[in-house]
Parts: structure tokens; C-alpha cells; sequence
């Protein structure tokens, strides 16, 4: 098995994993399992001499590392509906914030060695558990309790399905895009100072632009407004791959970043009203591997696609699966809108 599929696999099995912790045991216990786990194997990560304790620690790490995730969604999915956009949101922003932080952060404390980085990554973790002991109430109740295993409910969620397939096309188009941008920018020669101030506008449009999306978008039809992100994603993906300026690669950037907000304000939300009651760590879960998966297959996908079509047709596969998934999406926006109101 290529590795890329393995790591596909472990990624998105964790998800799930967690996603059963959070339905089984409750959302703040996996949530503390994760933060509290992650901080002991970046400590035994970090100070590992040989390879059977690095392949441990890792090991350990890729266990807990992403239990935060789904178990955290469905706390959120456990909110009142009129609660669900904004909470989501703003979990978006907060960790665009923080990985915008993070970025820069590490380029200067990497200069004093690399096990300080992993002394403070664990720090961060026991810092984030005690956020949870201290602010983060139970939001499962006892008749939440798992009676049904997730996959034949979910083999029976037609809509449920199709919108996991919808968003992994989704999330491998955008990754696809930000994969192949070094290597187009490379090649018309432009510089690693010029990449990285176009790669920073995604930041920075995300802190800036995300709260007033959430106000200008929370409460518009959730189809529309997913299918019109996953069309701008299309249309950042196919200008990325054709422009030949600085100025063109930014505006490349930004349509993307819109596309990305877009999708934020609305998947968290979108997903939940999907999840039944019991299954909704899990139903969250599935709902973040895809995109554990597009991460995963979209570098692969776009660096093929350039390597044997070259720019002009990865600039045009990538418009066409924009339009693609604008329909598809529009296609069973009817059916959210049921599935919405019959779970409000």
C-alpha cells in the first residue's frame, strides 16, 4: 500500500476513533484523553534516544493527536441549531489564528533547538486540557448513549454519503491548489519571498474576513452558500495554475481563501443537523475525514496532473471540478433543507 493511503487511513481512522470516544465515554473526557495524551507523547517524542521509543511516542502521538477534533465538533453539534454556525466559526478562525501564530513562532524557537518546540507543544496541551477541566461542560446526555453501530446507519444516510463524497473532491481540489503553487511560482520564477507573502494572504484573509462572513452568511440557505465556495475554489485552483504574475498568484490566493471561509462558516453546521443525536461524534468524525482525505490526495492528484498535463490543464480540471461540485452540491441542497428542518 502506498503511504500516502496508509497515512490516509490512520489519519481518518482516528477521526473516527475519536469520534466513538466522543459518543461512547462523552466529549470532554476524549477531548482531555486527547490534549493530555498528545502533551505525554511529545514529551517521550521529544526526548526519544532510540528508534523503538521514537516509533512508540509517534505511535502514541498519531493516537491522540486528533481526538480534539471530531469530539469537539460534535460538543458543538450538541448546541442549540441557531448556535451551531457561529460556534463553528469561530473554532475556524481560532485555529487559523493559531496556526498563523504557530508559523511564525516556530521559525524563530527552531534557531534554539528543536526540543524546545517539543516542550512547548506538550505545555500547550496541558494548558488546553485545563481550558476544558475549567470552562468545558459535559454536552452529551445519557439518552445520547450508543445503541447502533455507526456504518449501517451510515450506508443508510444516502445524503449523508454523497455529502462525504462531495466535500473529499472538495478538499482534495483546494489542497490540490495550494500544493502545486510553489512549484508553479518556482517555475516562472518567482521567489520563496514572493510564495511566501502571496501564502500569507490566506491567513490574514481568514482572521480579518471570517467574522463577518459568519454575519453575512449564517443564515443563508446552506447548499447555496457550500456549492457557491466549492465554485470559487474551482476558480482559485484554475487561476492559479494559468496566471503568470505575483499579483495574479494573490488574487489566485484570495479566491481560494473566499471559497475556504465560505465552506467554514457553513460544513461544522451543515453536518451536524446530518447526525443523529446518538451518532453525532461519530457522524463528525466521518465528517472531518474528508478532510483528512483531500488533505492527503490532493498533493498527489496535483502534482500528477502537472507533472503529465502540465499548467494549462490542471488549471482546467480544476475549473471544471468547481462547476462540477457547484451542481452537485446545488443538487441536494433541497434535501439538506429537509434534513435542516426536520432536525431543528
Amino acid at each position: 500500500m502506498p503511504w500516502w493511503r496508509l497515512w490516509a487511513s490512520a489519519t481518518s481512522g482516528r477521526n473516527c476513533w475519536g469520534g466513538w470516544l466522543g459518543d461512547r465515554f462523552g466529549r470532554r473526557r476524549t477531548m482531555l484523553l486527547g490534549f493530555l495524551g498528545t502533551s505525554i507523547a511529545l514529551v517521550a517524542l521529544g526526548s526519544a534516544d532510540t528508534t523503538p521509543v521514537i516509533w512508540a511516542a509517534a505511535v502514541g502521538y498519531g493516537l491522540t493527536a486528533g481526538l480534539f477534533r471530531p469530539a469537539g465538533s460534535a460538543a458543538v453539534a450538541d448546541l442549540p441549531p441557531e448556535q451551531r454556525v457561529r460556534a463553528y466559526s469561530l473554532l475556524y478562525w481560532a485555529a487559523n489564528l493559531g496556526y498563523s501564530i504557530a508559523a511564525t513562532g516556530a521559525g524563530v524557537l527552531v534557531s534554539r533547538g528543536y526540543g524546545l518546540l517539543f516542550w512547548l507543544n506538550a505545555v500547550a496541551m496541558v494548558v488546553a486540557a485545563l481550558i476544558v477541566v475549567a470552562a468545558v461542560p459535559e454536552t452529551r446526555s445519557a439518552s445520547d448513549h450508543p445503541r447502533r453501530a455507526l456504518l449501517p446507519a451510515l450506508l443508510g444516510d444516502r445524503l449523508m454519503v454523497t455529502m462525504a463524497l462531495i466535500h473529499v473532491a472538495c478538499f482534495t481540489l483546494l489542497m490540490q491548489a495550494f500544493t502545486t503553487l510553489p512549484l508553479l511560482m518556482t517555475a516562472q520564477g518567482h521567489g520563496a519571498a514572493t510564495y511566501g507573502t502571496v501564502l500569507a494572504l490566506n491567513g490574514l484573509a481568514i482572521v480579518i474576513l471570517q467574522p463577518p462572513a459568519v454575519v453575512v452568511l449564517a443564515h443563508r440557505d446552506r447548499g447555496t452558500v457550500l456549492a457557491t465556495s466549492m465554485l470559487l475554489v474551482g476558480l482559485g485552483g484554475g487561476l492559479a495554475a494559468v496566471t503568470q504574475s505575483s499579483a495574479g498568484h494573490a488574487a489566485a490566493v484570495l479566491t481560494l481563501t473566499l471559497g475556504q471561509i465560505g465552506m467554514a462558516v457553513q460544513f461544522g453546521a451543515t453536518f451536524a443537523d446530518l447526525a443523529p443525536p446518538d451518532l453525532r461524534g461519530r457522524y463528525m468524525g466521518v465528517a472531518s475525514s474528508t478532510w483528512s482525505l483531500g488533505a492527503t490526495l490532493g498533493p498527489v492528484v496535483g502534482t500528477a496532473l502537472l507533472e503529465h498535463t502540465g499548467r494549462t490543464w490542471l488549471g482546467a480540471t480544476a475549473l471544471a471540478t468547481g462547476l462540477l461540485l457547484f451542481s452537485a452540491q446545488q443538487a441536494v441542497a433541497g434535501s439538506l433543507r429537509e434534513r435542516q428542518a426536520g432536525r431543528s
